[in-house]
């Protein structure tokens, strides 16, 4: 049985974790991707603005890019620890980080593009050091629109339309797994529900995986699957709330947002697991300190963070 949906106040929901001062924001230096680490770090790819071309109807900060191989820097902040580390170089068009358990961290570009004659997926990610040398590159799929790293330093994918529409072999299923090398350690099993069609957001419980998807389906329906890496098991569950923009989850308890795009607010949604189904217990609107756009959320442990305008908030599930 689905409970009631209701109403509740908005008052105390969310803490503030860290805002991009100011002053450096004046200087042109511009927070891009940014992503939570295993460990419940918050890290942010900085870029001087010398080096990026806006696209001026994309609004906020996914309206900048890089153009071509730039120097940039990535902070990490661990509680009031901010960690700065320097990077020579940057791919073009990096638009998604990933932070490892041991400290490294991977940048990447959400497409990539087949060689030919030879047939060979061009690499669209850079394995960085924990003191920002490269490693290694290699290719992770195309068209990424959610990406989380696990404890165990794998790197999970939900893939848009272009990327499994492309003919990539990994992204061509919409969810798919990699390791530090690059490798391809899990997609999606053929007996998903429906095909998919777009990457929404992910999170990690524990051990657990969750990629958040739609389907192409004609009611295109939203799906949470779980993984168990482990043991393999996989499960997806509709969501009861269409395309959210984050997701967190802990045990039967979990909660989703859906921005109003380009406001300083958002609808967030609180489900309970019952029965083998996720139903909505509560809903209401949120005030948040700035503008929210694309990119907004990912899910840690029992807790969503959350990107509002250049600032980090923390929902707890």
């Amino acid at each position: 049985m689905h409970s009631e949906v209701m109403n509740e106040p908005a008052d105390g929901v969310f803490s503030h974790v860290w805002e991009w001062p100011a002053d450096e924001a004046k200087q042109g230096r511009r927070a891009l991707a940014w992503c939570t680490g295993p460990a419940g770090e918050l890290a942010v790819l900085v870029v001087h603005e010398r080096h990026l071309r806006h696209v001026d109807y994309i609004k906020g900060w996914v309206g900048w890019t890089v153009p071509a191989p730039c120097p940039a820097e990535v902070i990490t902040v661990i509680g009031r620890e901010v960690r700065r580390t320097p990077l020579e170089e940057v791919p073009a068009f990096s638009s998604q980080l990933a932070l490892m358990a041991d400290g490294r961290f991977v940048l990447a570009s959400g497409r990539t593009r087949r060689v030919q004659p030879v047939g060979i997926w061009e690499p669209n990610a850079v394995l960085y050091c924990r003191a920002g040398t490269p490693e290694r590159q290699f290719c992770i799929g195309d068209d990424i629109a959610a990406l989380v790293s696990d404890r165990q330093d794998r790197i999970w994918t939900a893939h848009g339309d272009e990327g499994i529409f492309s003919g990539h072999p990994e992204s061509g299923t919409g969810l798919a797994a990699w390791d530090a090398q690059g490798r391809s350690v899990w997609t999606a099993a053929k007996e998903k529900p429906a095909p998919a069609l777009q990457g929404c957001t992910a999170a990690t419980d524990g051990d657990d995986v969750w990629l958040v998807w739609k389907a192409g389906t004609r009611g295109r329906e939203t799906y949470l699957t779980r993984i168990t890496p482990s043991t393999g098991e996989t499960v997806h569950y509709l969501s009861p709330v269409p395309e959210p923009d984050g997701f967190a989850v802990h045990g039967a308890r979990a909660l989703l947002t859906a921005r109003d795009h380009e406001q300083p607010s958002l609808t967030l949604t609180r489900a309970e697991l019952l029965d083998g189904t996720w139903a909505a217990t509560s809903r209401h609107c949120l005030t948040v300190p700035g503008r929210v756009v694309l990119h907004c959320g990912q899910g840690r442990d029992a807790a969503l963070r959350y990107r509002t305008g250049d600032t980090w908030i923390s929902i707890p599930v």
